[in-house]
């Protein structure tokens, strides 16, 4: 059997999806603006 695809690694998630990336750029604070407008309890990951 071959290995499954997803190998979750915490550090690389979050360094790529986290809060602290999305507010870095122009695009990644709409899409938390979005997601607060829209009532979501997680922002960003």
């Amino acid at each position: 059997m071959p290995k499954r695809v997803y190998q979750p690694k915490k550090v690389k998630r979050i360094r790529k999806h986290g809060f602290r990336i999305k507010m870095s750029t122009a695009a990644g604070r709409n899409v938390i603006r979005k997601r607060r407008a829209k009532g979501r309890t997680k922002l960003a990951l």
